[in-house]
């Protein structure tokens, strides 16, 4: 009999892995109290003193408190365990920013010009804090269930107060830094109006002191049209003492924290967890990968045995040239990225959702995403023998549909 793996972190009931990356672990989560869904973000504290991350993740806490926003994705608070740090976050559902236009191709103008507006309004409101982002780019800017954009990922913020310059210093990913590193050569496609081909010749500027700035931007007459600025409370002053608390005893020795799936079996997935995994109350898209492939977090469903579907997995792999870990159904897949700049890996790990149906969700750990976007494609269909396809009307394909009535 498979159990599932039942963990609590202070109020915090935790769930699934829902994004994964070289030094943390983001988790969903759901506050025992009030019923709210956040993201837990995860951090080993013997990864951070051994990678000398302590000032950095010190920091990255720091700004998310200071920056409190309608726009920027709320920081709940920080807990510390005996060998992890919890990190708080809001639970913002509607994905990235990024894989909206690589769904659509391209946006609306209107449609642009509001998440252009919202942008502007979370720097203007983190400038003001003494906060600079420094890795703004589609990646970093999440939907919630209303289309607002969230501005997250403040790992290279830089506050003007610290020692050496900071921003001063080049970093950010490549396509996204400033334009005073080249020339700033470049065209707007046809398509885009007077208005909008002006103003980014103006943001785009390679000469900062005659670049526009925030507040020449707030001005534009293209930034103006629609533009209603949000009207929201400040809230009382943040106080950083528990982020000082959390960090106190950090170059203490560490043990490695026992897991609580003690009998090997895949993880079982409650109707909770999966109507958070889909938007709204439609689950289609769980069982679905041709309307789901494009994001970034990608799953397929099976009915053969969790132990043949990771066999299956390990040999495809193999065959692609991939490096194989396997742990307790769950596997990470490494490699080196198409344009060899860097690694690119994948992790997968497998969820009994019913009875011998299994999911297998599917997420990129590190490398390009439109990378991982044709990896997932050729997955599925070296794994087209395993996924399960139910024909339509019958009890199985109804089965979703009968979960959510």
């Amino acid at each position: 009999m498979m159990k599932k793996a039942k963990r609590n972190v202070g109020k915090y009931e935790v769930g699934r892995t829902i994004g994964e990356g070289t030094f943390a672990k983001v988790k969903f989560a759901r506050n025992a109290d009030t019923g709210e869904s956040v993201a837990m973000k995860v951090l080993a504290k013997s990864t951070i003193l051994r990678h000398r991350m302590v000032d950095q993740i010190k920091r990255e806490i720091s700004i998310m408190k200071i920056v409190r926003h309608p726009n920027i994705v709320r920081l709940h608070e920080v807990l510390a365990g005996r060998t992890k740090i919890y990190i708080i976050l809001e639970f913002v559902t509607g994905g990235e920013l990024y894989d909206k236009i690589a769904r659509q191709g391209k946006l609306c103008e209107n449609e642009s010009r509001k998440y252009f507006q919202q942008l502007i309004d979370a720097v203007s409101h983190c400038h003001s804090k003494g906060v600079y982002h420094r890795d703004l780019k589609p990646e970093n800017l999440l939907l919630d269930a209303y289309e607002n954009l969230k501005v997250s990922d403040f790992g290279l913020s830089a506050l003007p107060q610290e020692k050496g310059s900071p921003l001063h210093t080049t970093c950010g990913t490549p396509n996204y830094v400033a334009p005073e590193i080249n020339a700033a050569e470049f065209s707007c496609p046809f398509w885009f109006s007077p208005g909008a081909n002006s103003l980014i010749h103006k943001i785009l500027d390679p000469n900062p002191k005659t670049r526009i700035r925030i507040e020449g931007i707030k001005k534009d007459p293209w930034f103006r049209k629609n533009y209603a600025p949000l009207m929201y409370r400040e809230d009382e002053e943040v106080s950083l003492d528990d982020v000082r608390a959390v960090f106190e005893d950090i170059e203490d020795q560490y043990a490695e924290e026992r897991t609580d799936n003690k009998d090997g079996g895949p993880l079982l997935m409650n109707a909770f967890e999966m109507i958070t995994l889909s938007q709204g109350l439609n689950l289609s898209a769980l069982f679905d990968r041709g309307q789901d492939y494009i994001k970034r977090q990608t799953r397929f469903v099976s009915r053969k045995p969790a132990k043949v579907i990771i066999s299956n997995v390990e040999a495809v792999a193999e065959s692609m040239s991939l490096k194989v870990h396997t742990r307790n159904f769950k596997t990470r897949l490494e490699g080196i990225s198409a344009n060899k700049a860097g690694q690119f890996a994948v992790v997968l790990e497998i969820f009994e959702v019913a009875p011998s149906i299994f999911m297998v969700d599917v997420r990129k750990a590190a490398g390009d995403t439109l990378e991982y976007h044709k990896f997932y494609k050729k997955l599925c269909a070296k794994l087209d023998e395993i996924i399960w396809k139910p024909k339509e009307g019958t009890a199985s394909s109804n089965l979703l549909r009968t979960m959510t009535c």
